[in-house]
C-alpha cells in the first residue's frame, strides 16, 4: 500500500472519455452517493502527538458523500496510531478529502486520508511514526472490515489509511488500528463500480488499481 499513486484527475474526465466496450453495462455510480465540490488541497499543519493520549477515543465516524462508515479503534493494540488518527479527525483534517485509490483485484481496499488526493500527502509538521499491531504473514491477514495505515516504508505513517472491504493478503507491514462496524456494504458497492486510470492516449480505462469511478469524499470525520 504505497503512497505514490498520482491521481490528480477529476471524475469528470472519466465521463468524457472511453472505457472498453464490453464494460459498457457496468454501473458508473452508487445510488446513495451525492455530488461533492471537494477539491485537492495542501495538507494542514498540525501539532503531532508524541505519546499516546491518556484517554483515546474508541470510535471513528467517517461521514462520506455516499454514507456513513463507523469503526471501533483498537486503542490498546495501536495506542499511538489511534491517538494520531483521533487528533486528525477532531481537528477536521480529513474533512472534504477525496479517497484517491481503489483496488479490486488481489487487494480489496479503498485508500483515503490524503488532502492532496495524490497519494503522497501527510500532515504539515509531522514526521513518520512507527508501526503498531502488525499482523502475521499469511492468507487473509487483513480481513474484511480492517482499518489500516498506508505507508511508503517502515516508520513513514502519516494520515493515509485504507479500508478493507474483502479479505486481503498483504505483507505484515501496515498498522491495523480499527475494525469497521458499519458501512462495509457501502464499500462493496463502491468497489462494484470499479476504478479507472488514464493512459498515455488520454483515454480513461477500467483498472484493477486506480481512481474510484464513484467519487468518494470524507465530508466530515470525528473520533469519540
Amino acid at each position: 500500500m504505497k503512497k505514490g499513486l498520482v491521481i490528480a484527475i477529476s471524475l469528470c474526465l472519466f465521463a468524457a472519455t472511453s472505457v472498453p466496450a464490453q464494460a459498457a453495462e457496468r454501473p458508473t455510480s452508487v445510488a446513495s452517493c451525492k455530488k461533492s465540490t471537494a477539491k485537492p488541497r495542501v495538507p494542514a499543519t498540525l501539532k503531532q502527538p508524541k505519546v499516546p493520549a491518556k484517554k483515546i477515543p474508541a470510535t471513528l465516524t467517517l461521514t462520506t458523500n455516499c454514507g456513513v462508515i463507523k469503526a471501533t479503534m483498537l486503542t490498546k493494540l495501536a495506542p499511538q496510531t489511534t491517538t494520531n488518527i483521533a487528533t486528525l479527525a477532531n481537528a477536521k483534517y480529513f474533512n472534504g478529502t477525496i479517497c484517491h485509490r481503489l483496488t479490486t483485484s488481489g487487494l480489496y481496499v479503498l485508500q483515503c486520508g490524503d488532502p492532496t488526493a495524490q497519494g503522497g500527502g501527510s500532515p504539515g509538521g509531522w514526521v513518520g511514526y512507527k508501526e503498531e499491531n502488525l499482523p502475521k504473514a499469511g492468507a487473509k491477514n487483513y480481513p474484511a472490515g480492517t482499518l489500516a495505515m498506508a505507508n511508503s516504508g517502515p516508520g513513514t505513517n502519516g494520515s493515509q489509511f485504507f479500508l478493507v472491504y474483502a479479505d486481503t493478503q498483504l505483507g505484515p507491514d501496515y498498522t491495523i488500528f480499527g475494525r469497521i462496524t458499519s458501512g462495509l456494504d457501502l464499500l462493496k458497492k463502491i468497489a462494484e463500480v470499479g476504478a479507472y486510470k488514464v493512459e498515455a492516449d488520454g483515454q480513461a480505462y477500467y483498472a484493477s488499481d486506480g481512481i474510484p469511478i464513484q467519487l468518494v469524499v470524507i465530508e466530515s470525520a470525528s473520533a469519540k
